[in-house]
């Protein structure tokens, strides 16, 4: 006699086929092509602050920094209800436009 197989242990088919109807009609469906984002390595948030970072070390090997660090955490102090003080760079970046 031969034993029943367990469930799970195989592929249940039933109920996989088109539909049975002959006034159905099969015509093949269009999708839209799927769109992928690129990945990265670094999120938008940290590469903003690399330039930043970039840019202020720039800045001071040239003898040009006479403003606030970004990275000087002193100067953004702010409570939990407020919001954090902005950050405003002497330059234009291009991530602000």
């Amino acid at each position: 006699m031969i034993d029943k197989p367990k469930a799970g242990s195989y592929i249940d088919t039933q109920g996989m086929s088109g539909p049975s109807d002959p006034s159905v009609k099969n015509e093949p469906q269009e999708y839209k092509p799927a769109v992928k984002k690129p990945r990265r390595l670094f999120t938008s948030e940290y590469a903003k602050e690399l330039k930043i970072l970039i840019h202020e070390v720039l800045d001071e090997r040239e003898g040009k920094f006479d403003y606030t660090s970004y990275f000087d955490c002193n100067q953004f102090k702010h409570t939990v209800i407020e919001d954090e003080p902005e950050y405003k760079p002497r330059y234009r970046p291009s991530y602000y436009q």
